[in-house]
């Protein structure tokens, strides 16, 4: 268990963080910003999961509660020395992309047939689960840049790709839960009519 007696350590004040592992680097690192958008994410997630729980959307909360740990595990993952591994580390793996992938299945079954691409909003849910997917989506792109240069485990980038999957199907599943509408986009709407 985790226990912290201190929240300020002033390590920090030179502009550097300690992985797990003690490896101590830059803030402004590509390491670290993958992590801080992992953790943003999951403080979206919280937005929309505290949303859901206030409409008593059980079936949603339950969903946004494993994807918020999930995510720290992720989070967790990368925030360690890619050189170090640690007793009891917990990592993201094909099996955490399956679940993913068989939810999607049943909650695309439920909701109706896309027509047209859909636009956040509707809902105060769908619009905080749309905001989500697109900052899973940054997280992406920093992940894949880091592997550019760092090690980072395929699993773990394919679980990240899925996951905005997910979110968006996520989004659709909460409104029609909610029997909000969905704004749906309409091309070409906003130029003038001649």
């Amino acid at each position: 268990m985790v226990k912290l007696s201190k929240l300020y350590t002033k390590t920090g004040d030179d502009g550097t963080t300690g992985l797990i592992g003690g490896k101590r680097i830059r803030k402004d690192t590509l390491r670290v910003a993958a992590y801080g958008d992992i953790d943003e994410l999951n403080t979206l997630i919280g937005l929309a999961r505290t949303e859901s729980e206030k409409k008593q959307i059980v079936k949603i909360t339950e969903k946004l509660t494993s994807l918020q740990n999930t995510l720290f595990n992720l989070g967790s993952e990368l925030a360690t020395d890619p050189d170090t591994s640690w007793e009891g580390m917990i990592t993201v793996e094909e099996s955490d992309t399956a679940k993913l992938e068989k939810e999607i299945d049943e909650m695309v079954a439920l909701v109706p047939e896309l027509k047209s691409f859909v636009l956040p909003g509707g809902t105060e849910l769908n619009a905080r689960l749309h905001q989500s997917r697109a900052v899973c989506r940054r997280a992406e792109r920093t992940i894949l840049t880091l592997a550019n240069s760092e090690t980072v485990r395929s699993e773990l980038i394919t679980y990240i790709n899925r996951l905005s999957d997910y979110l968006f199907a996520l989004s659709r599943y909460a409104t029609l839960l909610e029997g909000g509408r969905e704004y749906l986009w309409a091309p070409g709407k906003d130029k003038p009519q001649e």
